[in-house]
């Protein structure tokens, strides 16, 4: 421990302020009590990630009085229902993984908190707590007692706008403009011009470069310093010690030169060096930012929601189409797209989505609804607050309650290269250096900035992110929506793909629908239509596109049972519509066809009969897919299908009939005991389980707001007869991660083997490092780009 610097914030001490406790040093009691409250609730490993991590807490007392008024409280939480309540909160400290470890431990510092999750590129936190046991205003100061204050600006939250970090932009700016001036200066040396003014001058230039070198040495690159500085106090070698290294050494040789009078140094490479290499950072920025944007806003959901016009009709408009005012139908199992008022007597809510607490809230007439609740129960209608906020949703999809934990093999070939990268090119840079010295003592400093230089895997780093991006962004153009990018990963290692029957392989739209049994008068039908309007199975929609229009009934009870039916009360009759074991009967009859029937008031009425109609392409696909996959049928229905299925199927297909959802999910996990990587198509209703432990879940949409959280990826049912091109893709993509791989490595074996021989100037390398990146950025795109059109 240095006693010279802070425990907690690493700042110098001032002996008169010091404050020892615990036999450690600090500098001001509010780092002693935030050592102090880290201690007595088990959190003192917080200084085990990093040396010296926190910052100094600040006095706020009164700062955060505005977080009493209820108002400005609900425009500052994300979710708010009954005693949950969710806030994001911007916080500019964090800076590393204690950091993290410290910010998603809360709960264990103060009661009420439930959950919190750091997203470390954005410096912010999610916190999940309870309203009754602690407030929004205790939380902050809470975070500011630790010295981790968050930046609250009632501005930003009511426009939308976050502060832009310009920074970077000014570095480069201030590099540029050193770099320029000093190339101008430095052209009477390059040429030798032996003339009077200049060499009478000589020195008062070289001084008024080195003046000019100083704004981007001690500015520019300061970056550079901080993360070499953070990286060797916490014993991780990064890839910025040799870059700061190397600005370093040139530095002062450069210095030397000029002091000594040995020459103008190399500030115009020094300057040219650090002014490209924050150019290429800024390649780099731009790359994920333009990923994120196309995540953000262009994947959206190809789910739908119905929508209620003024002449009461229902039309089916994409959830981004929604706006303030409109009018929506929410059925049974549907997820509510945008925060709106509850027109219905009274719903059921499950917030699970996101909350993780699978508890339905009961919600009654002008009550808001928050988006991303999901309905239970009866169908209801709702009036529209907001437009949809895509990006939200995509959050609670991303939610990490519903992430599979698998392994990234391109991660871990990133990982263990950046993880011996750093120490080999040290010690590479040293041996160059003392086999140089030998030769020339100036060509000996050049070859070893040269070699710290133009080994930087910043294309390395880029390859993985950027192909995964552009592959997520050409995908979602093709209505393959994708949870995130790992999901491309696993795409490319299944070798078992199980389809569900209904609504998967079978179209909910195209069914030739008979009813047998006694004739329904018009109050049936309606009765009928009324009580399958709230149901989204595949079959209740059949038959609720297939019943004439007639007047809506008041639903006083709904149930649906999974895998089962609906059992219902309006106007005061119960009514059954389900499984023949839900009505209570053995079905007798010879033919094994898909059926729903009927009872109401213990009196039954019969079946609808379906003639499933199957999506086109689909004896095409599983041939296709039969050469390269093991093809698997996992179905509710019965084997009334079996011989329309077994001629369209490649021979040695497995085909299970009469499945329960739970015996599907145990079919999963017993194919994937035997070593198997299966993904799994189902419609997202009776397949949750089965899409949650497979190792690829893909929920198939047919303009029905109805998906499982727990899916990976969701593919719009116009484009079902492309699986078999979406896994290719998948493959391709991965080999193009390897191709740039090997050409990024490839980058710096060639400049390696030049700076080494003393064949490559710091400048030309500070240049080389961006092009590599560029390089390896256009190679992906283009790479990805060719293998979309190629299996069109």
């Amino acid at each position: 421990m240095d006693t010279n610097n802070c425990f907690h914030c690493g700042n110098e001490i001032i002996k008169k302020d010091e404050v020892v406790f615990d036999e450690k040093s600090f500098c001001c009691n509010g780092c002693k009590t935030v050592y102090e409250i880290f201690s007595q609730n088990d959190l003192s490993c917080y200084y085990d990630f990093e040396n010296a991590p926190g910052a100094t807490p600040q006095e706020i007392k009164g700062k955060y009085d505005f977080l009493d008024d209820e108002k400005i409280i609900t425009k500052l939480l994300e979710f708010q229902e009954d005693t949950t309540s969710i806030v994001s909160l911007y916080i500019p400290h964090i800076h590393c993984s204690s950091c993290i470890w410290i910010l998603e431990n809360l709960q264990k510092l103060q009661s009420g908190i439930s959950s919190s999750q750091v997203n470390f590129p954005e410096k912010k936190v999610r916190i999940t707590f309870n309203s009754t046991d602690t407030s929004l205003k205790d939380i902050v100061y809470l975070l500011s007692s630790i010295g981790y204050e968050p930046y609250i600006s009632l501005d930003n939250y009511e426009t939308g706008k976050k502060e832009v970090d310009r920074s970077l932009i000014y570095k480069a700016g201030v590099a540029f403009f050193c770099f320029g001036n000093i190339m101008l200066l430095s052209f009477p040396e390059y040429f030798e011009v032996d003339e009077f003014w200049i060499n009478q001058y000589r020195g008062f230039f070289r001084w008024l470069i080195f003046a000019l070198a100083l704004p981007s040495f001690l500015y520019s690159a300061s970056d550079y310093y901080v993360s070499a500085y953070k990286s060797i106090k916490s014993k991780m070698l990064n890839i910025d010690i040799p870059i700061a290294l190397g600005i370093l050494v040139m530095f002062v040789r450069s210095t030397v030169d000029i002091v000594f009078d040995y020459g103008q140094g190399f500030f115009d490479s020094l300057t040219g060096l650090i002014f490209f290499m924050l150019l290429g950072k800024l390649f780099q920025q731009k790359t994920y930012s333009f990923l994120s944007f196309e995540r953000d806003y262009k994947s959206y959901f190809p789910i739908a929601i119905t929508k209620l016009n003024s002449d009461g009709t229902e039309i089916p408009v994409q959830v981004y189409d929604i706006e303030k005012g409109d009018r929506l139908l929410i059925r049974n199992q549907e997820l509510i797209p945008v925060d709106g008022i509850l027109i219905a007597e009274k719903a059921s809510i499950d917030y699970s989505f996101v909350t993780g607490e699978a508890i339905p809230i009961e919600k009654k007439s002008g009550d808001k609804l928050y988006a991303g609740g999901r309905m239970i129960g009866s169908v209801i209608e709702m009036e529209v607050l907001f437009s949809v906020s895509q990006s939200y949703l995509t959050q609670l999809w991303s939610n990490d309650i519903f992430q599979k934990k698998i392994d990234q093999k391109h991660k871990t070939i990133t990982d263990k290269v950046s993880q011996y990268f750093t120490p080999i090119l040290l010690l590479l840079a040293l041996v160059v250096f003392i086999f140089w010295l030998f030769i020339d003592v100036s060509t000996a400093f050049n070859v070893l900035t040269a070699v710290l230089i133009v080994a930087c895997p910043c294309a390395l780093a880029l390859t993985a992110p950027f192909t995964l991006g552009n592959v997520l962004r050409i995908m979602g153009k093709q209505k393959l929506y994708l949870k995130n990018a790992t999901v491309i990963e696993q795409l490319a290692k299944v070798d078992t793909i199980v389809f569900d029957k209904t609504g998967t392989i079978t179209s909910n739209k195209k069914s030739n629908i008979e009813f047998e049994g006694n004739d329904l008068t018009s109050e049936e039908l309606s009765l009928l239509k009324s009580v399958i309007r709230g149901s989204n199975h595949p079959l209740s929609r059949k038959i609720y596109e297939f019943l004439p229009n007639s007047p809506k009934l008041e639903i006083q009870e709904f149930e649906e049972i999974t895998g089962k039916g609906i059992v219902a009360k309006a106007n005061n009759l119960i009514v059954l519509i389900g499984s023949a074991s839900l009505i209570g009967i053995t079905d007798e009859s010879d033919t094994k066809q898909t059926k729903v029937h009927i009872k109401i008031n213990n009196e039954y009425k019969g079946y609808f009969v379906f003639d499933n109609q199957y999506r086109k392409g689909v004896e095409e696909l599983f041939k296709k897919l039969s050469n390269k996959y093991e093809l698997k049928i996992l179905s509710g229905d019965n084997e009334g299908e079996m011989e329309n299925l077994q001629s369209l199927l490649p021979k040695d297909t497995e085909l299970i009939f009469n499945q329960k959802p739970e015996q599907k999910l145990e079919y999963i996990e017993s194919l994937q005991k035997q070593g198997k990587n299966v993904m799994m198509i189902g419609d997202g209703l009776n397949d949750a389980g089965a899409l949650a432990q497979s190792n690829v879940g893909i929920s198939i949409s047919e303009n029905v707001n109805v998906f499982s959280p727990a899916c990976d990826g969701i593919i719009d049912a116009t484009q079902f007869s492309k699986i078999g091109y979406f896994l290719k893709y998948s493959k391709n993509a991965m080999l193009t991660i390897y191709m740039s791989f090997g050409l990024s490595l490839l980058y710096n074996i060639v400049g390696l083997s030049f700076a080494i021989t003393g064949n490559l100037s710091p400048l030309v390398a500070a240049i080389i490092m961006p092009l590599s990146s560029i390089t390896v950025v256009s190679f992906v795109t283009i790479m990805s780009n060719f293998y979309a059109k190629k299996m069109q």
